[in-house]
């Protein structure tokens, strides 16, 4: 059973167990990571109050926008072809690894230098040198991740995450309750992952090592060209996803910028799953194209079935116990984060078969289509905020950002039925039934007051009972 076990974990057998493999070991190390960090966000929250945590926050959401800037796609396409061609991995990691070098330098000099006219709130201008650090050393140790994707062997990646974000939740408890600021916990999160890279610069020494020997000048237009399109399209997937902090930071008082990250907070830990279940998948689905476009067709419609099976009861249930879920996760000083959040939930069912789709496109090379459909979600949530926010605060701003992704998935879902038609609808019906029985189950038992952690647990309990019975094939994977 042990021999088992390991061969299972720790090596690439098959096509079926590699995918179950691969997304086994990223979900542990995702979401393990994100579970540690939950309890220094929900301390850090606490103790900060919306204020400064909004401040901490905000230039967090900075180094989210640098990150994807100083990338631009770049890892994506490292993935992509060394997955297609083993032997170009290190010349495409080095190549790729030195362009990012470049970007990663301009971004931090820009969060030093200019990062104090982004912000027009005085705490967080004071963070933006340590943050600049925090942009260098994860930029890096994610980029390492491309690696270990490209091989397949996402228990690397795991791994870290786990040893990364367990170092952050410790040493920012303890710089919080020595001093608790929002510059500690900054300090405590900049520590954490500049371990968290020393730790991929070990197991990955011979690709960082062989960066400038492999170098080749020759790929450098061929990875541009690739990546740029994809990256301008994260970008402005990004200003769609993370203007709303931006524009509530400039429009409304700097607690609600705390309300609203409260909101956004366990929403990101959802959006984590549908990525890594979307990553996991990638390689497989590459290699299966260059197959057969009706083979890549067949394993994209069950993913995408795989992926509704796990959004339509989370975004369900947690409107129907939305103010619980705030209240228990940040006390009662951020009921004003209920309707946000509540609204936000509805993006679930949006977001996790669409970012599936979106790495789909990617693997039939059709990523120059991601910049009109950003660009359409980017400049819509823009115009939706600027009309939305002044009259409805946070409440308006989680409108406006399921509308634009409403959009914007739209044409993106329009694009890949062109390039490979798949269908949805006849993959998910019992899906649907199983979510409303168990939201109707959910709202009695807190009409009735069962407990929060009771009633997830009994409500999960239904949905998968109801699934068994109504013989859903895609439980047949567990």
């Amino acid at each position: 059973m042990y021999y088992r076990i390991k061969k299972f974990l720790f090596e690439n057998q098959n096509l079926k167990q590699t995918v179950a493999k691969n997304t086994f070991w990223l979900f542990f190390g995702q979401l393990s990571g994100r579970l540690l960090r939950t309890g220094l966000i929900i301390y850090a929250a606490r103790v900060l109050g919306p204020s400064s945590w909004g401040a901490f926050s905000y230039v967090m959401t900075l180094v989210a926008f640098m990150t994807i800037f100083s990338d631009m796609g770049m890892g994506a396409i490292v993935t992509r072809e060394s997955a297609k061609s083993p032997e170009s991995s290190k010349k495409y990691f080095s190549t790729a690894f030195c362009l990012k070098l470049i970007l990663l330098t301009v971004g931090m000099l820009l969060l030093i230098f200019a990062g104090k006219y982004f912000t027009n709130i005085p705490e967080a201008q004071s963070l933006m040198p340590l943050v600049a650090l925090i942009l260098f050393f994860d930029s890096l140790r994610n980029f390492g991740f491309v690696i270990s994707r490209a091989k397949e062997k996402m228990q690397l990646e795991a791994l870290n995450e786990v040893l990364t974000n367990f170092l952050i939740t410790i040493l920012g408890l303890i710089f919080l309750c020595l001093i608790p600021t929002s510059q500690s916990l900054t300090i405590g999160y900049l520590y954490g992952v500049a371990i968290g890279f020393i730790a991929v610069l070990l197991t990955l020494k011979d690709h960082f090592y062989s960066s400038l020997t492999n170098f080749d000048k020759n790929l450098i237009k061929p990875i541009l060209n690739d990546s740029l399109p994809f990256a301008l399209a994260s970008f402005l997937g990004a200003i769609m996803i993370n203007t709303d902090l931006f524009m509530i930071g400039w429009m409304r008082p700097v607690d609600e910028v705390g309300f609203y990250s409260a909101a956004q907070k366990p929403i990101q830990v959802f959006y984590t799953i549908a990525s890594l279940f979307a990553v996991s998948i990638f390689p497989a689905l590459t290699k299966t194209l260059k197959d057969s476009l009706e083979k890549g067709g067949k394993l994209l419609e069950k993913a995408v079935a795989m992926s509704l099976l796990i959004a339509v009861p989370l975004s369900l249930g947690g409107i129907i116990l939305g103010d619980q879920i705030i209240t228990l996760l940040f006390g009662p000083d951020y009921a004003a984060a209920t309707l946000s959040f509540q609204i936000l939930m509805l993006t679930l069912v949006i977001i996790f078969p669409s970012v599936i789709v979106s790495n789909s496109i990617l693997a039939h090379e059709q990523q120059k289509n991601f910049v009109t459909f950003s660009m359409i979600g980017a400049i819509g949530n823009i115009v939706f905020n600027f009309l939305l926010i002044p009259f409805f605060g946070i409440a308006g701003a989680s409108a406006s950002t399921v509308i634009t992704q409403l959009v914007s998935n739209y044409f993106i879902w329009k694009k890949m039925q062109a390039v490979n038609p798949f269908s949805v609808l006849p993959n998910i019906k019992k899906i649907i039934i199983a979510s409303i029985l168990m939201a109707g189950s959910a709202a009695l038992l807190k009409y009735i007051s069962i407990p929060l952690l009771i009633n997830i647990l009994l409500s999960i309990a239904i949905y998968f009972l109801i699934l068994k019975l109504q013989k859903e094939k895609l439980l047949e994977i567990f």
